[in-house]
Formats: structure tokens, C-alpha cells, sequence
């Protein structure tokens, strides 16, 4: 029996995440609004790229962080974290009112994957506060993220098909989910590496480019570190998940891998972050080239998600989910 009470309020909780994301969305906006023209932090392998005539030393002074700047950023994450608090809420209350775990079907699987994007993005920003300034190129698809699932991918609270009735529900799609969600920050992170390279080796080239946008972005260092961290941690999690998908489908289906479609692009994926950590170790690929690898697996995970399950037919089409 489903709870309509809590369903209905977890369907409210959504809307409310929704809202805190978008007004912390507009904080982080204005946090790099008022940023002071700080100067860039560039990379070590950068400065002198342009025939040795920019050092550090030649660069502008850095300026501290304004007071005002620093007050709304802490505004900004405090509305993230109230945010997370709520969408957790979200898929708490759902589970509660259905009786099972919370990841069903494609809308919940799509809310429990940006809930952890957001998590792992609050713990790194927590640990390392320069990466604050990331969190409007975070929050911000997470907004969009949000909006499209709760209008295209939404399903009322329910109980499950029967073909996911299965312990195997809470290990497979749990570690796809955390997988998921980990390599969509990675994927980000790697995004604006490929920003603010581009904007440090104009630097180190003596040029002056005007961006109060991208000089208050960490280092390109900083960025291709977090993205590097971050895929190494999510990539054994997504190893895994495919592994017990194999194990779940040989129970369900006797067989462990028939190339349906889903497999197929779980398989994809897995190879194309397998390439971008050893592309990232690699000589001749570190740095942007292997950011771009980084990048086309969070589309192919993205493709995964929408495409395939929606466009594509398979026997993974019942639930939406990996």
C-alpha cells in the first residue's frame, strides 16, 4: 500500500529542493559578481609558455576575497546544504511511503543520482574552499537536472514492477546511482579545467584576457585534480555496478551479458573512464586531452540515462533504470 500523505509531501520536498538549488544558483552568481578581479593562479607548467617572458613575478597583484563576496558564498553553500538536506528528504519520504527503496523508476533513479552529484560537490567545496566557486556551474545543471525530471521523467509513488523485485535492486542500481553522480561532478570539474587552461595559457602568452567570471575559478590544477580524484573514486563503484547488473541479470534473465542496450552503454561508458585515467596518467595526453575524455563519458552516461531508456527498447525499458 503506498501513503498517499507522504507521498504527496515527498512530491512537495521536490519542489522545495528545486527552489533552494535555484536561489543558491543566484548566490553563487553573485558571489563571482562581487569577486573582486583577483588574478589568476597559474599553473607552474604554464607561466613562461609563451617564450619565457611571462613569469609570475609579471603577473598582476592578487586581491584579497571581499568580505561581501566571501558573506554571500557561505549564503550560497548554506542553500545547498539545505537543499541537499530536502531532496533527501525528497526520496526518504517516497521510500517510506512505498514501502521499498526509493529508486523504482527513471524520475526516482534521476533524483537520487543529482542528490549525490550535490553531495560529493558540498564535501569537496568543504574541503578544499576554493572549489566554492565552482558551485554555479554545479548547482546550475543540477536546477535544469531537477526541472526535467520532475517534468518529463515524474511517476507517482508506487510499488515496484515485478522484475525489480530483488535484493539485487539495492546493490546494482544503489552503486549505479553513486557512480553516476560522481562522475556528473568529474565531468564538470573537467569542463571548466578546459575553461580556465585555455584562459592560463593566455596569461602565461602575455595576453590580459577580461573574465570576472573564469580569474575566480580555482587553478586549472586544482580542477584537473578534482576531476582526476573524483573519476578514480566513482570509477570502482561503476565497475562494480556493472558486475552485479551481469550477476542480477543471470538470476532474472539466465544469462550474464546479452549486449542489450543498457549493458551495451554501461560497458561504453565503463571503457571511456577506464581511457581517461589512463589517458591522465599518459604522456602526450595529460591535461586537455584527457579532460576531453573525461567530458565525453559524462555524455555517454547522459546518453545512457535519456536516450536508451527512452528512445531505445530493451529489457531494461520496465524500470528506467540501470
Amino acid at each position: 500500500m503506498t501513503d498517499p500523505s507522504l507521498a504527496a509531501l515527498s512530491d512537495t520536498l521536490f519542489s522545495i529542493a528545486v527552489a533552494l538549488y535555484s536561489v543558491a544558483v543566484v548566490a553563487f552568481c553573485a558571489e563571482l559578481a562581487f569577486g573582486g578581479k583577483k588574478a589568476p593562479a597559474v599553473s607552474r607548467e604554464l607561466v613562461g609558455a609563451g617564450g619565457g617572458s611571462t613569469t609570475a613575478a609579471s603577473l598582476p597583484p592578487v586581491d584579497e576575497e571581499p568580505v561581501k563576496a566571501r558573506r554571500v558564498g557561505a549564503v550560497a553553500m548554506g542553500l545547498t546544504l539545505l537543499g541537499a538536506v530536502v531532496h533527501a528528504g525528497v526520496l526518504v519520504t517516497r521510500g517510506v511511503a512505498t514501502d521499498r527503496l526509493p529508486w523504482g523508476n527513471m524520475y526516482e533513479f534521476g533524483t537520487a543520482v543529482v542528490l549525490v552529484a550535490v553531495v560529493v560537490y558540498v564535501v569537496l567545496a568543504l574541503r578544499t574552499p576554493a572549489l566554492r566557486h565552482i558551485g554555479v556551474f554545479v548547482l546550475a545543471p543540477v536546477v535544469l537536472s531537477m526541472v526535467g525530471i520532475g517534468l518529463f521523467l515524474y511517476a507517482s509513488a508506487g510499488p515496484l514492477v515485478a522484475a525489480l523485485r530483488s535484493s539485487w535492486l539495492a546493490v546494482h542500481v544503489s552503486t549505479a546511482i553513486l557512480g553516476f553522480g560522481i562522475f556528473f561532478v568529474s565531468g564538470i570539474a573537467s569542463v571548466m579545467y578546459l575553461v580556465r587552461s585555455r584562459y592560463e595559457a593566455k596569461i602565461a602568452a602575455g595576453e590580459r584576457p577580461l573574465s570576472r567570471i573564469v580569474h575566480r575559478l580555482p587553478s586549472a590544477a586544482a580542477l584537473d585534480r578534482t576531476a582526476h580524484r573524483t573519476a578514480v573514486f566513482g570509477f570502482p563503484i561503476w565497475t562494480f555496478a556493472v558486475i552485479a547488473g551481469a550477476i542480477w541479470a543471470e538470476s532474472a534473465w539466465g544469462r550474464f551479458w546479452g549486449w542489450d542496450p543498457k549493458e551495451t552503454w554501461a560497458f561504453i561508458a565503463w571503457v571511456v573512464y577506464a581511457a581517461y585515467l589512463h589517458a591522465r596518467t599518459t604522456a602526450g595526453w595529460r591535461g586537455r586531452p584527457s579532460a576531453w575524455v573525461n567530458v565525453v563519458g559524462l555524455g555517454v552516461m547522459v546518453f545512457n540515462l535519456l536516450y536508451v531508456n527512452m528512445v531505445s527498447t530493451g529489457l531494461h525499458s520496465y524500470g528506467g533504470v540501470s
